[in-house]
């Protein structure tokens, strides 16, 4: 038995305070589509998937359960590799998912990459069916947060009711509000200056910053080939040259790519292209590869910064 195909897209967001608040809004959520023959993912940090596994008992084994804080680490990845590739896969049904990409512990860069991402949930996902419930700490995220929840959800269930939002914004909007100035390094960066003869020297000085920072060597593969893909995308679409910084900061490696041109689509490097297309992958690989890529553009130029955990 499966279910009935639905032509809507329902994103709520769930305001919860404590342990049994949690399993109150989440479990009888997931009970709902069981019940209904929708196929279920639980993506959450790991703490909670085992709250609501233990919860659900033997239903528990129906529900595809993912760590959000591995999955989810780079906010931008979760649109394409955790609920677009889930609703791909049930291509035709109807699917309901838990989804958490803010919890406490998460970081002030993380943070407003999050809500660029709950905002772009409702463009990426409109007109599927799918419902999403994202669940927010109401008694340790800032208040800030929880502002933002209700900008990027029509929809916010709290203390058992369900309502619709007035504070719901058109989700650009939110993503462009968003649209910051990077912070200055703290730091002494090394910087270099290139054009698309000069990409095999960017690659060298990433990995000479990185390894010794003490990234891992296939950690420092993977911020080579990250930077590799926006450097190449700087000299390509934009005017042929552009500008790298790479520093680190606590246990981070952080490397700026700064060329000209605006980015005029947000939901680049969140969308997977068509097999046949030779576009769009750059920004998408980078997304893959990092634990977060922040991007600020404006008219003459854009900055794509991306973070490594060391």
């Amino acid at each position: 038995m499966t279910s009935p195909t639905r032509e809507e897209f329902i994103h709520e967001g769930l305001f919860y305070r404590g342990r049994a608040d949690y399993l109150a809004g989440t479990v009888p959520f997931v009970r709902d589509g069981l019940a209904a023959a929708e196929p279920v993912l639980v993506a959450v940090p790991q703490s909670h998937v085992e709250l609501i596994s233990e919860e659900l008992g033997d239903d528990a084994a129906e529900v595809r359960f993912l760590d959000m804080a591995q999955a989810g680490r780079n906010p931008n990845r979760i649109i394409p590799w955790v609920l677009r590739a889930f609703v791909d896969e049930f291509r035709g049904r109807s699917v309901r998912i838990v989804g958490e990409p803010i919890w406490p512990g998460r970081s002030p860069e993380e943070i407003p990459v999050c809500v660029q991402h709950e905002a772009l949930i409702n463009v990426a996902l409109d007109r599927t069916p799918a419902t999403v419930l994202c669940p927010y700490d109401a008694n340790a995220l800032p208040a800030g947060v929880l502002l933002y929840a209700g900008r990027t959800h029509p929809v916010l269930v709290e203390d058992g009711e369900r309502r619709h939002h007035d504070g719901y914004a058109d989700p650009y909007a939110v993503v462009a509000l968003l649209n910051l100035p990077l912070p200055d390094p703290t730091v002494p960066a090394a910087e270099l200056t290139f054009d698309a003869l000069g990409l095999a020297a960017v690659r060298d000085l990433v990995g000479d910053r990185a390894r010794r920072a003490g990234l891992a060597p296939i950690r420092v593969v993977d911020l080579q080939m990250a930077v590799n893909e926006i450097a190449t995308n700087a000299i390509t679409h934009a005017d042929g040259y552009g500008v790298l910084r790479v520093w680190q900061e606590g246990l981070r490696v952080l490397c700026d790519v700064r060329g000209p041109g605006e980015i005029s689509d947000w939901m680049a490097g969140r969308v997977r292209p068509d097999e046949q297309s030779e576009r769009g992958r750059g920004l998408l690989l980078a997304n893959r590869l990092c634990d977060l890529v922040q991007t600020y553009t404006q008219p003459d130029s854009t900055t794509t910064r991306l973070h490594m955990l060391i």
